[in-house]
């Protein structure tokens, strides 16, 4: 397999960096997962609790 401890260490090290890359874009992805989410619950567009209890109170009285 290996002949000398420098390169199990060596190997040690790419094996290291390999996974802190791994880490780093996984980390990445459910960051701009998580962004969307919450950019998808944006209250854009939507109507204010008590706004929409006033258009319910005038409906139910006309």
């Amino acid at each position: 397999m290996y002949a000398s401890e420098l390169e199990i260490r060596i190997r040690y090290e790419e094996l290291r960096r390999e996974a802190d890359r791994r880490r780093l874009v996984r980390e990445a992805t459910e960051g701009a997962r998580r962004a969307a989410d919450l950019a998808s619950d944006a209250p854009e567009g939507r109507v204010s609790p008590s706004r929409a209890r006033r258009w319910r109170v005038r409906r139910a009285a006309a």
